[in-house]
């Protein structure tokens, strides 16, 4: 399903993967492949990739999407080392697309669009936290991504919890994650994420990959829609 937004069409391929083009032509990607989403695609059209951290880190889910010269944009805590798939060395991207490497807060341009990383984990104290505070995604190994395109600002958090500073955001566009299963936000704590952010339209992404990440889509929309917040649910993408 492709969803309309202001001077935006928005398309969930599955997992984190989200497509977002512009009325001219420019088309976005946030953290394309893992888990079969992208097999058989091979759009090479985006020319501008972010990638949130390690966990949603594809090299080959990179190639894939990004046209030749395109931006992509990285964590910097990214490494390719420490990951048990096989994926090719970030600066082995390098040698094909302009790769940034960038901290929890920083701001770049990339031709006309502007892009923000935004500190983005899951707190010691918080929900998604064991018993002795240990978490699966600490401080400083990842961050969420703010993109202004098109005239439009739009917010994936990556795997995070629903943190109070989101809120403080200018968000036109969320794309919710709200796959829970101690990893993220669920459906509930990203809901009322929502309703705080009060963004002009919410599509949910990144649950029903696998089993930890089981969210009931439907249950969501309802809960963001009774809160006078505008929602569109791509289930085919849910269920890849």
């Amino acid at each position: 399903m492709t969803v309309r937004h202001d001077d935006l069409t928005v398309e969930w391929l599955g997992y984190a993967t989200a497509r977002l083009e512009t009325t001219d032509g420019a088309v976005v990607y946030t953290d394309p492949g893992r888990y079969g989403v992208l097999d058989d695609y091979w759009a090479r059209d985006g020319d501008l990739v972010v990638v949130t951290h390690d966990h949603h880190y594809s090299s080959d889910g990179i190639r894939s999407v990004a046209t030749d010269g395109a931006t992509v944009v990285i964590h910097e805590a990214v490494d390719a080392g420490r990951i048990d798939r096989d994926v090719e060395p970030v600066e082995a991207l390098a040698e094909d697309f302009e790769v940034i490497r960038v901290s929890d807060e920083d701001r770049l341009s990339v031709g006309g669009a502007t892009v923000w990383s935004v500190p983005a984990y899951n707190d010691p104290d918080g929900p998604n936290a064991a018993d002795d505070g240990s978490v699966v995604h600490p401080e400083g190994t990842g961050c969420g991504f703010l993109l202004s395109i098109g005239g439009t600002t739009v917010f994936w958090p990556g795997d995070s919890d629903a943190l109070d500073g989101f809120a403080e955001l200018d968000v036109s566009l969320f794309l919710a994650n709200i796959g829970g299963g101690g990893l993220v936000s669920d459906r509930h704590e990203a809901a009322d994420l929502a309703e705080r952010m009060d963004p002009d339209l919410v599509v949910p992404i990144h649950y029903d990959t696998f089993d930890q990440l089981a969210a009931d889509g439907p249950a969501f929309a309802a809960d963001v829609a009774s809160r006078s917040i505008p929602v569109a649910l791509d289930e085919r993408s849910a269920n890849q």
